[in-house]
């Protein structure tokens, strides 16, 4: 059943809430921003056709306020929301309550939200649908002898690892089994704190991998495709700081296996609309599966940029009822695309930098695009996310598109707040970036040596 979309309220801010903003202008479909009194001065309120302040600007008491943002949804009689990442995008009880009150939910279904979300229960799942996957504890571990047990399936060294949430909270690395009992603690305490669940598994840890990751699509009929890989080994704490499409370690056979056991998965747990699948790629290029996003991703231009595809519209058409209209065959990847996440924070100690920003150059030229909801005067609050743009780049080979996201760097000009831009640059500067050569151990010999050396 086609059902078209009059006015969408997006449940988010800052930059992806203008994103979604610019395509649903372009779609004809009007758009209701929600904010936090912080954030009453913010682009996304500008350009949006409606706003509505949802509370104070603690994130629980406004864009985690589930009454609040359903209040503002019927307020202003929209068809749609768009959660966009972070937030509530993967929160089931929320795509429940918005079916519930004949709001369509921008994304997959509540159940499978659910079952994604419970990462032991997603190791299940995928395992069915015959992903490869990590040897580890098939339930949660509920105590230090528990844990020693399933060490015998693993080995050391292990991953302990938060059965909900994600982000690198909750996880530690165990190297013998005497670290055991505190490292299952300490996840544990933290994985209670960060997401309300205490319940932590455990896993094989592979020393030197790749974080590969494949954009998915599926409509309502069963129809799915995927658009290739991304690459996101340049994280620091399990945090990503850049990705870039294609990866420079897939041949285009890997390329093809990975994302046709992505799309068989999709197909297994009925997924519909955009997702993504992230693994680890190890030294002898075996993949395996860690966990599902069930939500657009923050690194989803890359993606874009490569294929042409605008992935926010056809999250829109999915939940509208069409059909996604292409196969595989239609998929294009053409040139390289490279996006920085530029945070206000200081490049060397990473301590973030709230304030307001005085002087803002955004770069232009050719192949560049920048997703941001800065500009000249804008206050950075302390109470969010410290990213504030993201400059994404894209050139005819990965050469080419190292040396224009240099430029761009140096052209995008921030002051008031310290920014990451300084870091970006030394990453394009540095031969093992250059060369393609590292893994996800890149920024952690990049802090301790001032120079990677082999990554």
């Amino acid at each position: 059943m086609i059902r078209r979309f009059r006015k969408i309220l997006i449940a988010n801010r800052g930059e992806i809430a203008c994103r979604i903003i610019w395509t649903c202008k372009e779609m004809g479909i009007k758009t209701v921003a929600v904010y936090s009194e912080v954030d009453r001065e913010s682009l996304h309120v500008r350009f949006a056709d409606e706003a509505v302040c949802i509370g104070p600007a603690p994130s629980a008491q406004s864009y985690l306020n589930i009454p609040a943002i359903i209040s503002a949804a019927e307020i202003t009689n929209v068809d749609a929301v768009h959660p966009g990442y972070g937030f509530l995008a993967e929160n089931a009880q929320f795509a429940e309550i918005c079916d519930a009150c004949n709001i369509k939910f921008i994304g997959p279904s509540a159940r499978v939200i659910k079952m994604m979300g419970d990462k032991v229960e997603a190791r299940r799942a995928m395992t069915k649908a015959g992903l490869p996957i990590l040897p580890g504890s098939p339930e949660p571990i509920m105590s230090p002898e528990e844990a020693m047990d399933a060490s015998e399936a693993t080995g050391f060294p292990l991953i302990v690892k938060a059965a909900a949430g994600g982000g690198g909270r909750g996880m530690r690395i165990v190297r013998t089994p005497e670290e055991l009992p505190q490292a299952l603690a300490s996840a544990s305490a933290e994985a209670a704190a960060a997401f309300k669940n205490g319940s932590v598994y455990i896993e094989r840890f592979v020393e030197r991998p790749r974080h590969i990751e494949i954009q998915v699509l599926a409509d309502e009929y069963g129809n799915c495709i995927h658009l290739g890989e991304r690459e996101c080994s340049i994280q620091r704490r399990h945090q990503k700081l850049l990705e870039e499409a294609p990866s420079p370690a897939l041949s285009p056979e890997l390329r093809n296996e990975m994302g046709a056991a992505a799309v068989n998965a999709c197909k297994e747990i009925g997924y519909s609309n955009a997702g993504t699948f992230e693994f680890l790629l190890d030294e002898n290029n075996r993949f395996y599966f860690m966990e599902m996003n069930t939500r657009i991703q923050v690194e989803h231009p890359v993606t874009e940029m490569v294929t042409l595809a605008d992935i926010v519209r056809n999250q829109i058409r999915i939940a509208e009822g069409e059909e996604l209209g292409y196969t595989q065959d239609d998929v294009l990847i053409v040139g390289h695309s490279i996006e920085c996440r530029i945070n206000a924070e200081d490049s060397q100690t990473f301590v973030p930098s709230p304030g307001r920003i005085t002087t803002c150059n955004i770069p232009g030229g050719p192949g560049v695009r920048v997703d941001t909801a800065i500009y000249p005067g804008y206050f950075v609050p302390p109470n969010y996310d410290s990213m504030i743009a993201k400059l994404i780049v894209h050139a005819r080979t990965r050469e080419l598109a190292i040396a224009r996201m240099r430029r761009a760097l140096e052209a995008m000009v921030i002051e008031g707040v310290k920014t990451t831009i300084p870091l970006h640059l030394k990453i394009m500067d540095d031969k093992d970036f250059q060369s393609g050569d590292f893994s996800t151990k890149f920024m952690e010999r990049y802090a301790s040596n001032g120079e990677t050396k082999k990554s």
